[in-house]
């Protein structure tokens, strides 16, 4: 609920080693330019730039690309990390840095060859996708206990399959596990990576926060969309191979939709060119179907972040989170909207932050 006062939000920024996660450098000259922000099971990317003026002695060891990340710590929690990728100065009196959400490294990994029947999704094979990725890695620990949903999987070094591309596939399948990486303090001089899969992450049994327009919500947006790729009734997935020889799901088809009154859209994808199992081929069109029968609706919240339930304390990535709209053009009657935040913005500078919430 939105409260009377603002409770300003005290953010530091840590420049700490990748591998290692010892602390380096705080950087309190370091500003982003433009929003943070999260994604589930995706990586995103941020900029920020440093004015060299304020800069603490060792910021260039604190901003190494490749070797270095950056941590936003909001009053004492760790809410965001990002690898330094790029970095940029001379002249100017700024030295300007990319960043990528740590998702983005297992982009760099190539998966092993694995042979998995009917073992746990989350205990051993996301867990070992990850695990491949752990030898001279990033630290990083993993959080992944037993779904209890069993998976046939076949993977082959040949195939040149990132960690990301093959964790995205298994998220991808009907109820396949979902993953992310979060920061959190291990000890007063470093922070720790973590990589968790779960049936679901976050909190979906209860809204864990509840944001109210007007009030602590200054804005909202539903988005609609049944255009190509966001809407269809009639789903294949597709694998390896050519012509007659290529392995297809069987076609998914929005039985009561289409009995309704509903057109045919169809729509068909490959989710990984290297699958030959028609059943996991089956599962990513069955997915697809479900997410994609109704088309897409994303609300987009932006709200005064000082006001607004505390991101990383109150909510986070993958919690369900609820939308209370007392009156508004779009909907003068008001609503009560519960969703699951996909995704989150930051802007510290604006005091705004906007959760994404994917509908139903």
């Amino acid at each position: 609920m939105a409260v009377t006062e603002p409770q300003p939000i005290r953010v530091q920024w840590l420049g700490c080693d990748l591998q290692t996660g010892l602390i380096v450098e705080e950087l309190p000259a370091l500003a982003p330019s433009g929003s943070i922000s999260r994604l589930l099971g995706k990586p995103s990317n941020s900029s920020f730039s440093l004015n060299l003026a304020g800069a603490p002695q060792g910021w260039e060891a604190a901003t190494v690309p490749g070797r270095t990340m950056i941590v936003a710590v909001a009053d004492d929690t760790p809410v965001w990390a990002g690898i330094v990728l790029t970095r940029s100065g001379g002249s100017a009196s700024t030295v300007e840095l990319g960043c990528a959400t740590p998702e983005a490294y297992f982009d760099r990994r190539y998966t092993a060859d694995h042979t998995w029947t009917q073992q746990d999704e989350a205990s051993v094979i996301a867990s070992g996708l990850i695990g491949d990725t752990l030898v001279n890695g990033m630290r990083l620990a993993v959080d992944a206990p037993a779904t209890g949903t069993l998976r046939d999987r076949t993977y082959l070094d040949s195939d040149d399959a990132t960690a990301l591309s093959r964790l995205q596939e298994l998220m991808g399948v009907t109820d396949g596990p979902e993953w992310t990486v979060d920061v959190r303090w291990a000890g007063a001089s470093a922070v720790e990576l973590v990589a968790r899969v779960r049936k679901r992450i976050g909190s979906q049994s209860a809204p864990s926060a509840i944001l109210t327009y007007p009030g602590d919500v200054v804005g909202y947006t539903l988005a609609e969309s049944y255009e190509s790729g966001k809407g269809a009734t009639v789903v294949r997935a597709r694998g390896e191979g050519e012509g007659d020889d290529r392995y297809t799901s069987a076609d998914m088809v929005a039985v009561g939709l289409i009995a309704a009154g509903w057109p045919r859209y169809e729509h068909r994808f490959t989710p990984s060119t290297s699958i030959t199992s028609q059943s996991v081929l089956d599962g990513h069109a069955s997915a697809a179907l479900a997410a994609m029968q109704f088309g897409v609706q994303v609300w987009t919240i932006e709200a005064v972040a000082s006001y607004a339930p505390r991101l990383g304390v109150e909510w986070g990535l993958g919690d369900t989170i609820g939308l209370h709209v007392i009156s508004s053009p779009r909907h003068p009657g008001g609503l009560m909207v519960t969703a699951r935040a996909w995704g989150w913005e930051w802007d510290i500078a604006g005091d705004r932050v906007k959760p994404i919430l994917l509908g139903d």
